[in-house]
């Protein structure tokens, strides 16, 4: 499919994507921006998209995340009233504290994952990144089973692993 045409077919669904945008953020202004997002990103990653697959999921999945990001992050955020006359408000990241202790939470997890067996680490991934059983499938040439036994063993080790670090 061509740029024009993959444009075209995701302009063809704005309308319906700009109505779970409003149902999403319950506001027109934020569902506006959220569809825009939508749009950019599908745009973007126009290569990821296989012409097999339905486009509308696909278009409603990237909204979704991109929802589930910005409230994450925006939940990490901390809005402080100023008592002064002008009673400004301040958005407080989090702290410095805070930041250090989720990357090292991050490397952590990074070093797990780089220490699973090659081919648990491969459909692991994939599947965190996103994609379908059936994509892991096509694209490792295994059956969809073995995928999902993959992902499943994965999960397990990481779980316990993650169980002992914290013990």
């Amino acid at each position: 499919m061509t740029a024009i045409e993959f444009n075209y077919h995701i302009n063809t669904f704005s309308d319906r994507l700009k109505g779970f945008a409003v149902s999403l953020t319950n506001n027109q202004e934020d569902a506006k921006d959220l569809l825009q997002e939508t749009m950019f990103r599908a745009i973007k990653y126009r290569e990821k998209y296989t012409s097999e697959t339905n486009l509308k999921a696909w278009l409603y999945t990237i909204m979704k995340n991109i929802f589930i990001n910005n409230y994450r992050r925006k939940s990490k955020t901390r809005i402080i009233l100023d008592d002064s006359d002008e009673n400004y408000l301040l958005n407080q990241q989090e702290s410095a504290q805070t930041s250090v202790i989720s990357d090292l939470a991050h490397q952590d997890i990074q070093n797990l994952l780089d220490n699973l067996e090659p081919s648990l680490r491969e459909a692991f991934t994939r599947y965190v990144e996103g994609y379908k059983y059936k994509e892991i499938s096509d694209e490792l040439g295994i059956p969809i089973g073995t995928v999902k036994s993959r992902i499943f063993s994965a999960r397990k080790i990481l779980m316990s692993q993650i169980e002992a670090l914290n013990a």
